[in-house]
């Protein structure tokens, strides 16, 4: 398998390709690339390249493309997860990098009634999101909002064809288990609201069920917020 690497659609005219910055250290220094090579280019939209290096100079590298790919390696449908922000940074981290390599197309950092910690770490979160992109191979770079509170999540989740929020399941209820809900749904966009330690508060709930979100729950167990978005990315994107 070819090895990927990210540069901008700006670096990329006509059927050359220039790979700059991190991404030439990382081919140069890192790896160890050498010219007449083959790699896979992403631009973060959608689009790969296979391309073969003609050039490394002291600050670049050139290469030329062989073959274009388009919508290379991304899901049917579009998945937005907005997740309450979390008391260990590293979860969070890793819940980044799980949704991406599963396919997610945004992900939305939430504040909350319960949220504990008062700032997010996007830019840490958008790196981890480009190596994660490069790593399983998908050439769409999801994109990490900037902290929102959760009203304002609500309201952007319009965007989306279906709405879902997870919370404590009514056990007594068919209609809020994911398993039995969700397989009928045609989707297209979704967009997953997820709580952070302590879940969403009953207004959280009520302001979500007003919007006509639709409440369920994942199961008869109680998961940690990263193990419910791996979850939902999993049963919404395994197989696309």
């Amino acid at each position: 398998m070819s090895d990927y690497f990210y540069t901008p659609p700006a670096n990329i005219k006509n059927d050359i390709v220039v790979i700059e910055g991190e991404e030439f250290n990382h081919l140069n220094h890192v790896m160890r690339k050498k010219i007449n090579e083959q790699i896979m280019i992403v631009d973060g939209l959608g689009i790969a390249y296979e391309v073969s290096i003609t050039a490394i100079a002291k600050r670049h590298a050139d290469a030329k493309i062989v073959q274009k790919f388009e919508h290379h390696n991304e899901p049917k449908i579009k998945v937005a997860l907005a997740v309450g922000i979390l008391k260990n940074p590293a979860k969070f981290d890793f819940l980044v990098e799980k949704a991406v390599e599963l396919g997610v197309s945004e992900i939305i950092p939430l504040k909350t009634e319960r949220t504990i910690p008062q700032h997010a770490k996007i830019y840490r979160w958008q790196k981890l999101a480009l190596a994660a992109m490069k790593q399983c191979g998908r050439s769409f770079l999801p994109k990490i909002h900037d902290l929102m509170i959760f009203e304002d999540a609500i309201r952007y989740s319009k965007n989306f064809n279906t709405k879902i929020i997870l919370h404590q399941p009514d056990l007594h209820s068919e209609s809020a288990n994911w398993q039995v809900t969700v397989p009928n749904v045609n989707i297209d966009t979704v967009i997953v609201f997820i709580g952070p330690e302590g879940g969403f508060s009953d207004l959280e709930i009520e302001i979500a069920n007003d919007l006509g979100i639709k409440c369920l729950g994942l199961g008869k167990r109680r998961l940690r917020t990263e193990t419910a978005a791996i979850a939902a990315c999993s049963l919404l994107l395994t197989g696309y």
